[in-house]
């Protein structure tokens, strides 16, 4: 049976304000109810494996979901860390943290990590995928261009794959291109297809 006839019976409740997941879970046919925003302290120890952190984070925000769950209810929270130099780069909080981060990525390889969170009233599943993606050398004027053109605030790592940067500047990604974008559809796919068997 396909996804989207198996969720028939459910409602799946999409809790992240990025248009980016919304557009990747609207493109794979998945239909979802978002939620409305509500707040959740996205901190991590220092000391945790740095792979570790997205799936964290999506687990603390599952968590942070303020509503009971309905019986038929699954919620999916996601969040998306870039891993560069053993250092974690979440989103930038201005135009020089921007162009820092995109500096650090210029000319080597880096990870991208999404981990999400599939729960329902009674389970509660966790999972996380990695991708590698490699940046050619940047030009400081290629760097500053994307930034005040784009304003990638509110990317984890200041870029997005999909936007000039990613056309321009990657030289190679090895694992899932959407999973840079935010989601592990495919994946999320089949974890969704098995968690409500």
């Amino acid at each position: 049976m396909l996804l989207h006839d198996k969720l028939k019976s459910y409602r799946l409740i999409l809790a992240s304000q990025s248009p980016r997941r919304r557009q990747l879970l609207s493109d794979a046919g998945i239909e979802y109810t978002l939620a409305p925003r509500f707040e959740c302290e996205e901190s991590f120890s220092a000391d945790m494996p740095a792979v570790e952190v997205a799936e964290y984070l999506s687990r603390l925000k599952s968590e942070a979901y303020p509503e009971p769950l309905a019986e038929q209810d699954i919620l999916l929270t996601a969040d998306t860390v870039v891993i560069a130099a053993n250092r974690v780069l979440g989103k930038p909080a201005d135009r020089e943290q921007a162009i820092a981060m995109i500096s650090l990525l210029s000319g080597r390889e880096h990870e991208v990590v999404t981990g999400v969170t599939l729960r329902t009233a009674t389970r509660t599943h966790s999972f996380s995928v990695v991708s590698k993606v490699r940046f050619r050398t940047l030009d400081k004027e290629e760097i500053e261009y994307y930034v005040d053109q784009y304003r990638p605030y509110d990317k984890a790592g200041a870029y997005g794959i999909q936007e000039w940067i990613g056309y321009v500047g990657i030289e190679g990604l090895e694992g899932s291109f959407y999973n840079v974008m935010g989601l592990p559809v495919q994946k999320l796919y089949c974890e969704l297809k098995d968690f409500i068997q």
